[in-house]
């Protein structure tokens, strides 16, 4: 009774990504007989009551708030469902949203009705990482254009089981000179365009690089085991050993990968150079770790195999003569902060994190910046609702101005100021310090002169919020990236 519906409305139901759009709300001028449009997951007809329905013209709005699924949670309906929306550019049904096939009916629809406008409430991963660069190329080819969008933002409905994402909500239509409207924190800003990532005035999407652009430190996977566990080892099971304290120096290793950063999690590795594998096996308990490594991987895929030769070592064996400057590769999105920082020469970091080996304490201060927060949080993907760092997507490509001597001086007193302040709290984790709600004073206090000093190197001043962050950064990546001969920086 509450719904204002007269006799003039009704309700379809049925899958909307199976419905045929053009046929619920027809051309200008066109008449549609609606029970034929409906049809179910075996496209049959579903029974509708029959509505004879012409558009007299008029303007035309679809409006949607699709359920959000990953591809990795869809049912195998909604698989299906997702690559018949798609079926004009099925690769894009095979990892992305389920919400992005109501994207996909509208670039269909708008084909026949070009004055329609849409508007979705849409999980704001369409706007990130791999299906940004997936989606938006395919819509701006078919003449599509974001017309307005809500930046990011939390969302819950009062549904029984809670929605709880963050969210956006973009509105489309056929390209047009109409200005076009960014919404973010109760402010509006009008522009020419609006980009994948929801970024003022530039269309392009970011590409993986395979070195930095700018020519900051190589930031590299930390070393891949490819050992069934045999080559790491617990406190406990390192204590066991009882190896001379010499002996034990020379064959372990502490091992960091994200949760042992972050959580203080403590873990032991057997890290043996060649010249110490004699020594080593003679170590019954060692010996046999080995033989169990390579028993595993002569049983194991081509890249196990063509280690099995080796079943003392990873298959990597980085390690820094000085420091290690790590970066967990998956962490929480609630930090304001990415959890980077030091550790010590002896120590190893894991394939589940990235490193950068001796390189100048300068690249941490960058990282652990909000400007990059901004970056990765726009230009990498997700893991559920946690940051998913890549290195060749999000270290690489982020623009660094040109950095005189003094800027690194600068840059790398913020890092040990940092890196001080989580000092005088130890024995605090990362986690414990980097808790929204209790991160300590001078911590803060140390991260925002951090971002101080380094935004004023960008344009002379603090940004005035993240939207002009990222205007500035893929200001500096379109020119960085302007045509295929672009020129890298000098390693620094």
């Amino acid at each position: 009774e509450f719904l204002p519906l007269s006799q003039e409305n009704w309700i379809v139901t049925g899958n909307a990504l199976r419905l045929d759009w053009s046929s619920i709300c027809p051309p200008s001028g066109k008449a549609v007989d609606i029970k034929s449009t409906a049809q179910d997951l075996f496209e049959t007809p579903l029974e509708q009551s029959m509505i004879e329905f012409s558009n007299d013209g008029g303007e035309t709005y679809i409006c949607g708030n699709p359920p959000y699924r990953g591809s990795k949670l869809q049912t195998v309906e909604q698989k299906s469902d997702l690559a018949l929306a798609w079926c004009k550019h099925p690769s894009i049904a095979k990892s992305t949203d389920l919400v992005t096939g109501w994207f996909a009916r509208f670039f269909d629809y708008i084909d026949h009705e070009p004055n329609v406008i849409a508007a979705f409430v849409a999980t704001n991963s369409v706007c990130q990482g791999s299906q940004a660069s997936d989606i938006w190329p395919v819509a701006f080819s078919r003449g599509c254009e974001i017309r307005f969008a809500q930046i990011s933002f939390k969302w819950a409905n009062l549904a029984t089981h809670n929605a709880g994402v963050t969210v956006v909500i973009i509105g489309l239509g056929k390209k047009s000179q109409h200005p076009k409207w960014l919404y973010q924190e109760g402010l509006v800003k009008q522009c020419s365009e609006i980009g994948p990532y929801l970024v003022p005035g530039s269309l392009i999407c970011v590409k993986k690089e395979s070195e930095p652009l700018c020519g900051q430190a190589v930031m590299v996977f930390g070393n891949t085991p490819i050992d069934g566990g045999h080559l790491l080892l617990t406190r406990n099971e390192r204590d066991v050993l009882d190896l001379p304290k010499e002996t034990q120096v020379r064959l372990i290793r502490r091992i960091y990968g994200s949760a042992e950063f972050i959580r203080g999690l403590e873990r032991y590795c057997l890290w043996i150079e060649d010249e110490t594998l004699q020594e080593a096996q003679a170590i019954p308990a060692i010996a046999k770790r080995i033989q169990e490594v390579h028993n595993l991987r002569l049983i194991g895929g081509t890249t196990a195999k063509d280690i099995a030769y080796k079943s003392h070592q990873f298959q990597r064996m980085f390690a820094a003569k000085q420091l290690t400057i790590v970066l967990p590769a998956v962490s929480s999105e609630n930090r304001e902060y990415l959890p980077a920082g030091v550790l010590p020469k002896g120590t190893v970091v894991s394939n589940l994190a990235f490193a950068m080996f001796d390189a100048p304490l300068w690249n941490m201060a960058i990282i652990v910046s909000r400007l990059h927060w901004v970056w990765i949080a726009t230009v990498c993907g997700k893991l559920g609702t946690s940051f998913r760092y890549s290195n060749t997507l999000g270290w690489n490509t982020f623009p660094v101005p040109t950095l005189t001597e003094q800027n690194r001086v600068d840059l790398t007193r913020c890092a040990e100021e940092i890196l001080l302040a989580r000092e005088r709290h130890y024995p605090k984790t990362i986690a414990d310090l980097y808790e929204p709600e209790e991160m300590p004073d001078d911590l803060k206090r140390a991260h925002d002169v951090n971002d101080e000093t380094l935004e004023r190197i960008y344009i002379g001043r603090r940004f005035k919020n993240d939207t002009e962050r990222l205007e500035k950064l893929f200001e500096m990546y379109v020119k960085l990236t302007a045509n295929d001969s672009k020129v890298r920086g000098k390693k620094k």
